[in-house]
């Protein structure tokens, strides 16, 4: 069993003991102490926190421990039921709640899920707050209210609807335009919520007609849930016979965003990012932001268009505010991440999906010829679980000094930029293992570099 608390939340896989797992007592304990910070921080006025959950099998069990213990600490519950992490953040804005915890374990298998948190303003807490969390829940500094004080359950559960008609009413999506392409499209929601958020954004596109993949929201997720091109053979093969001009696929809570060519071959979730950053600055001037993990494809089409491309250390939270120093355009993660700030500051695969429809439409171009008139990088993304005695510091100072006649970066793990290719270490910070991520003009290459690293990380 394993139990991560983290910055991010706390995440787990259910089952076994208190502390051991993402038990009730755990669930209780921390969701009593995210209350407690909000209590004491929180310059809302409003007494509201809103909880949405993806469809995971635990979702329901999980969900009763953190109302109960919202309610216990005397706050009002607003209960949106099945939603993605994007629609629950806008929620929160649209409450003028004083904070949200999203139940969702992202890209995690079945067996986990997790406590995603939220401020008033619908985005992730900075890590200082995070801290202040976990302090409180390990001192189980909380103070349950009395029966006069107790907090009540509001169900509210069209936010989907809402979100989908703020994604509609952006100046740059393009209705009209996408349903005169009279798209066919094909997606893989992975048995989760983005099955009920997805087809009914691309009718409310007018997409002409939408075959559905593994879109039944039960939790039971057909193959790994995260978007990477070893777990997407069946909408791969699918699309292969034809018929079928785009192909979509999302994680759980609907945050990432793949995208699979009409030949059938995927477009790359880098070029996720990349391509809906190359609309919106054909017609919005301004500056784009992305992690560090992300391809170097970004700042070459950032750049040419003349504008400022800037990069941030993994996380949502810091790209968004890494976004909102630079006043960037655009923004995200190189996973398939897309932050479109003329929506919302998060990650949103809805919004993803309508601008990559619109650009593809404008284009009259297939998806592979797309792909194509982009920069050609390859990334490989590798991982080393993470044992007790593995000192990591060490072999991050080990692998910094190896290459230190090179551009070293050290605000997020190690990453060294080569002039053809660049490598990155870091500890995950939702799962117990480091990641290796390296990328080049070949695949051959990326290997190479990263497999060097991994060899340099063995020997210490």
């Amino acid at each position: 069993m394993t139990l991560i608390k983290s910055i991010s939340g706390i995440r787990g896989t259910i089952g076994g003991s208190a502390g051991d797992g993402l038990s009730p007592l755990d669930i209780v304990k921390f969701a009593s102490a995210y209350a407690t910070f909000v209590r004491r921080t929180s310059k809302s006025d409003s007494n509201r926190i809103v909880v949405g959950r993806d469809a995971r099998i635990s979702g329901s069990m999980v969900y009763s421990c953190v109302a109960g213990a919202l309610t216990g600490m005397g706050f009002d519950v607003v209960n949106i039921g099945l939603a993605t992490t994007p629609t629950t953040e806008m929620a929160v804005v649209w409450e003028k709640a004083c904070g949200g915890i999203i139940i969702t374990a992202s890209h995690n298998p079945k067996q986990w899920n997790a406590l995603k948190l939220l401020n008033e303003k619908g985005e992730f807490l900075s890590a200082a707050d995070g801290r202040e969390v976990l302090d409180i829940a390990a001192r189980e500094d909380f103070e349950y209210a009395g029966v006069d004080g107790l907090g009540r359950e509001i169900v509210s559960d069209d936010y989907t609807g809402r979100h989908i008609k703020a994604v509609l009413d952006l100046p740059l999506v393009d209705v009209k335009a996408i349903r005169e392409a009279g798209f066919t499209v094909a997606v893989d929601c992975v048995n989760s919520v983005g099955g009920i958020a997805v087809p009914r954004l691309l009718d409310a596109l007018w997409v002409k007609r939408v075959e559905k993949l593994y879109c039944t929201p039960d939790g039971n997720f057909p193959h790994n849930p995260e978007p990477l091109p070893q777990h997407l053979t069946a909408i791969s093969d699918f699309i292969r016979k034809g018929g079928v001009d785009v192909g979509f696929v999302v994680d759980p809570d609907v945050d990432r965003l793949a995208v699979v060519c009409e030949n059938g071959d995927m477009f790359g979730e880098e070029y996720t990012l990349v391509a809906c950053a190359d609309y919106v600055l054909r017609y919005t001037p301004g500056s784009t932001v992305s992690n560090l993990s992300s391809s170097r494809a970004l700042g070459d089409v950032t750049r040419s268009y003349g504008e400022k491309y800037y990069s941030a250390a993994v996380g949502e939270v810091n790209v968004v505010a890494r976004m909102k120093e630079v006043d960037a355009v655009i923004g995200g993660e190189g996973n398939g991440g897309v932050i479109y700030p003329a929506l919302h500051y998060g990650r949103d695969a809805l919004v993803g999906i309508a601008l990559f429809l619109t650009y593809l439409a404008k284009s009259r171009k297939k998806v592979s010829e797309l792909r194509d008139s982009y920069p050609q990088y390859f990334m490989a993304k590798k991982r080393m679980e993470l044992d007790p005695a593995m000192d990591t510091d060490r072999i991050f100072a080990e692998v910094k000094a190896r290459y230190s006649e090179y551009p070293v970066s050290d605000i997020d793990g190690i990453k060294i930029d080569f002039p053809d290719c660049w490598v990155q270490l870091r500890k995950s910070n939702t799962e117990p293992i480091v990641r290796i991520y390296s990328e080049a003009k070949t695949m051959k290459a990326a290997e190479a570099i990263a497999d060097e690293v991994i060899g340099i990380i063995r020997s210490v």
